[in-house]
Formats: structure tokens, C-alpha cells, sequence
């Protein structure tokens, strides 16, 4: 295995309508996904069994859902959901731009590339 290098703007980029998704790293202990969204974007509560999903925000505000509070958190904020905690986010006025943490990678990089527009 060999180290990792991304640098800015690079990796696999899929745009979405409410912005895009670049995969920034791959490998089978963890992805590393980055998020641009604006306030369209609603990722409901949910729970994951098998991976611990962490974001870091970059830029704008994100709301979050961690376990039954609310929360915005501005640039520089972190938030870990270990196995098993509810947790959820959407935009806020504006764009926004987050580093999303999936360990191990369960898959979501295969989501991202199934669910991509493809017009």
C-alpha cells in the first residue's frame, strides 16, 4: 500500500444538484469524502452498525443531528459518530464545504458513484 496525496481539487469529482461530492481518499480502513453543499441538502438521522462516519467543516455552517440535539457548527468544527450514534446533517443559508470520514470505508464511495447525475 502506498501513502495517500490529495491536493486541492484533486480526487474523483461527481456533481450533484446541491453540489458535488470528491472522493479525496479510498482505501479498505477508510474514504474520505468532500462534501459542497448548499441549504437543499438534508441527510436525515440514521445510525451506521459497522463504521464510524466523522466530518470536519471547511466552510459555511452545517446543522447537525447528534443523537436528539441540534447543533450549527461553523469552520474548524468536528464531529465523530462512533458506531450505533444517531446522527444526521443539512445546509444552511449558503454553500457550505465539509471533509466526511467514513472508518473503515463501508462502502459509501460506491454509493456516491451509483447516485452521480449523469447529465
Amino acid at each position: 500500500m502506498e501513502p495517500i496525496v490529495s491536493r486541492p481539487g484533486e480526487g474523483e469529482r461527481h456533481d450533484r444538484a446541491d453540489g458535488y461530492r470528491l472522493i479525496r481518499a479510498e482505501t479498505e480502513q477508510l474514504s474520505v469524502i468532500e462534501f459542497s453543499f448548499d441549504e437543499t441538502l438534508v441527510v436525515e438521522p440514521h445510525v451506521h452498525s459497522d463504521h464510524v462516519d466523522s466530518f470536519f467543516v471547511l466552510e459555511g455552517e452545517v446543522e447537525f443531528t447528534l443523537g436528539e440535539e441540534t447543533v450549527v457548527l461553523g469552520p474548524g468544527s468536528f464531529v465523530a459518530a462512533p458506531i450505533g450514534a444517531r446522527h444526521g446533517f443539512r445546509g444552511t443559508a449558503g454553500r457550505a464545504r465539509m471533509l466526511n470520514f467514513h472508518a473503515p470505508n463501508a462502502d459509501f464511495t460506491e454509493l456516491i458513484r451509483r447516485t452521480s447525475r449523469t447529465d
